[in-house]
């Protein structure tokens, strides 16, 4: 298993800005918001009428439209974003395309919430109704595994495929778990992040009722701050990030351009509350210890930490503790961001997105800004890049995500040398 070395050769993006990778690493490094006023449905009866949509999406490149009326939007996204993935990698990603060695490819792209928008139709369908008017696509629209699996349908990737849910640290598991498979010789190719669409109302009413969310709906390019001693709550977002992973033999042999290394992975629970982080930060620090761990390197090897970063009071505090208790005298060596300042938080899709901005990082060598950073926080006192890229060569670029429950997940790149 060691002997196995995994790499990045495809990734793909849907995201509030920018639908393409190229498009949506541009607004991160230049700090352009894709926050603003939401426009699917009527928010005046919410605390919170900001999110951060995607615009001008076309399923159409790899779903018909008789398929994506059978599709909650999370999983249009997971199957545009991996098609996207699986181009980039010279995989094809054309739809019904059969695979030789589709035996050898598999799957992990899941949500952190799934199909709520079906759910809530079909809820008033029920309501209004009764059962005999629900729809027989219910279920399969808005179970969270439908994303990997309509994936694995549209693409003839029949190796080992799974729909992990571990709330907004799911697409960082998704690409932990496939880096785990290839390592194990389970799978060559493993097509893996995350997805999610719950700018809907049941989704919005449920995080407001958590008053987890910004309530600046006056500034919304500003709402979202990470870091930042006067934020107020994250902004919702939506989208995907998938990656192709590879094992690196089988890239080479076929003369793919690799992106980056995948070097290690941590996992762990605080096993403390169900929606805060612990208190120590002990969770999510022995999850970067455990990337660490497996990728053989100290901290001071450490470039940049794209950290979760939500701009809530609790995980930006927490998690700047969890940070400095893993690096220890080397944390302030190391640069910090969030990107969650121009995206917003895309839940279950985040893990993909933050992800494929540290391999952009350790590609360009630059490292994207936190924006709407006004008034520093002494709770907060990392290195975070506030509002304007810097140029930095990156070797080791790592990426963490928190979820409700109590998941850590990490994930640790590195520039590739054979």
């Amino acid at each position: 298993m060691d002997k196995r070395r995994v790499v990045v050769t495809g990734y793909g993006v849907l995201s509030c800005v920018g639908n393409d990778v190229t498009t949506f690493w541009d607004s991160l490094v230049n700090g352009r918001c894709g926050i603003g006023e939401i426009t699917r449905f009527d928010t005046s009866a919410y605390r919170t009428h900001i999110a951060g949509e995607i615009k001008n999406f076309d399923p159409t490149e790899y779903i018909s439209l008789k398929e994506a009326r059978r599709m909650d939007l999370f999983t249009q996204y997971a199957v545009v974003a991996a098609g996207q993935a699986l181009k980039s990698a010279g995989l094809g990603g054309n739809p019904g395309e059969k695979r030789d060695n589709g035996d050898r490819c598999g799957c992990m792209v899941s949500s952190g919430v799934g199909g709520l928008s079906t759910m809530g139709k079909e809820c008033l369908v029920l309501d209004g109704r009764g059962p005999d008017r629900v729809s027989p696509f219910l279920i399969p629209m808005m179970i969270s595994d439908m994303a990997a699996g309509a994936t694995a349908m549209t693409f003839d990737l029949r190796g080992p495929n799974l729909g992990l849910v571990t709330a907004c640290a799911t697409g960082c598991h998704s690409i932990g778990e496939a880096f785990w498979t290839i390592k194990h010789d389970d799978a060559d190719i493993m097509v893996a992040g995350g997805a999610e669409a719950s700018i809907v109302p049941m989704g919005l009413a449920g995080f407001c009722a958590l008053k987890a969310l910004s309530t600046r709906n006056d500034d919304p390019l500003h709402a979202s701050r990470p870091f930042d001693l006067n934020r107020d709550g994250f902004v919702m977002s939506e989208g995907a990030g998938v990656l192709v992973l590879e094992e690196l033999g089988h890239a080479v042999r076929r003369g793919a351009n690799i992106l980056a290394e995948v070097v290690g992975y941590g996992a762990t629970a605080d096993a403390y509350h169900i929606t805060s982080p612990a208190p120590d930060g002990n969770g999510c620090a022995r999850a970067i210890q455990m990337a660490m761990r497996h990728a053989g390197i100290t901290a001071d090897q450490l470039d940049y930490i794209n950290a979760h970063g939500t701009s809530t009071s609790l995980n930006d505090k927490y998690e700047t503790l969890a940070i400095k208790a893993a690096l220890g005298d080397a944390v302030s060596k190391v640069a910090v961001s969030s990107t969650k300042g121009t995206t917003g938080h895309a839940l279950g899709a985040a893990g993909g997105l933050e992800c494929i901005a540290c391999i952009k990082s350790i590609e360009t060598g630059i490292i994207p800004p936190t924006i709407n950073y006004e008034t520093p926080d002494p709770d907060c006192d990392l290195d975070i890049t506030p509002n304007t890229a810097r140029k930095r060569d990156v070797t080791y670029a790592m990426n963490s995500n928190l979820g409700f429950g109590g998941h850590n997940g990490t994930m640790l790149f590195k520039k590739f040398e054979n």
